[in-house]
């Protein structure tokens, strides 16, 4: 029970990142680097904003450089490496090949002391990793439509990085989120440089823009962060890998709902298959408080 809040914290966080796509759209045609610079500063003052309350937290950046060295590869290097994917190859197939990084969590958090891969973790995470490839496809074939490009070989560097952060934060499982602030203000420093060497500075236009650039850095890019920090940390990081795979369908469904694309069967199908998944991959958390009780009941 002792991993059951932080799992469910860093549950949380892959329920912001479903507003993703739906918040960077109503920002408007602003530059992608840009755009990750003003909302990585934003999640940086998310977190040093509480530190007008908590004056000793800010001492938790005092930190080795090899956490650093994680955390900065984790948000900085794999967004600004996305980034670059998705203009240097279809952004389906990349977001195809970058969502291998569920997959890769619960590979890579074989080798953390304390966990064992189980059956139903790998069944979970295939099922996972069906329905959203169900859902990005619409249902379609899977390939890639002009050979390996550069931009495919990127996305699956970003998978690696994400899975690598995400579970090389477990190893520093006694390192205060608070330096996830730290890691945001960094990666938003790297995005502006990008964006005045390589883009044209667009501002939004409207309070409708800005209110989601706000919104997209205090939530998604900001307390998602730190909720994701938290769970990996001290949660249950198979199950959160597993869970991982509803993302790219909550998107969707944000999206739908927000009037901003049309229902499909696969979205449908791809809930099936995910929450399947995750009930599977979860049961462990799921059911044995439950069989606790009802054993406890009968003594």
């Amino acid at each position: 029970m002792e991993k059951t809040v932080p799992t469910l914290i860093g549950f949380s966080a892959i329920l912001t990142w479903s507003f993703l796509a739906l918040l960077s759209t109503a920002a408007g045609p602003i530059p992608p680097f840009q755009l990750a610079a003003m909302t990585f500063f934003l999640g940086s003052l998310v977190g040093a904003g509480s530190w007008i309350f908590r004056p000793g937290a800010i001492r938790s950046l005092r930190q080795p450089w090899k956490v650093w060295a994680t955390g900065v590869a984790g948000l900085c290097i794999y967004h600004c490496a996305y980034f670059f994917a998705i203009q240097s190859a279809p952004p389906v197939e990349v977001s195809l090949i970058a969502y291998l990084w569920p997959l890769l969590i619960v590979v890579f958090a074989t080798f953390l002391p304390g966990e064992r891969l189980r059956l139903h973790h790998v069944i979970g995470v295939v099922l996972g990793l069906a329905g959203a490839i169900v859902v990005i496809t619409k249902g379609g074939t899977i390939g890639l439509a002009n050979g390996v490009m550069k931009g495919h070989v990127i996305a699956l560097f970003c998978a690696f990085i994400w899975a690598g952060y995400s579970v090389l934060s477990r190893r520093f499982g006694q390192v205060p989120t608070d330096v996830v602030a730290g890691y945001c203000f960094i990666t938003a420093a790297v995005a502006l440089a990008l964006h005045l060497m390589l883009e044209t500075t667009v501002w939004p236009q409207t309070a409708t823009q800005w209110s989601a650039i706000v919104v997209l850095g205090a939530i998604p890019l900001g307390a998602g962060f730190y909720a994701w920090d938290y769970g990996c940390k001290h949660g249950d990081i198979m199950i959160l890998g597993a869970l991982s795979y509803a993302a790219p369908l909550f998107s969707v469904i944000v999206l739908l709902l927000a009037g901003f694309g049309v229902f499909h069967w696969s979205v449908a199908l791809a809930c099936i298959l995910i929450t399947v998944g995750a009930v599977i991959a979860a049961k462990d958390l799921l059911f044995k408080p439950w069989r606790a009780e009802v054993l406890a009941d009968t003594l």
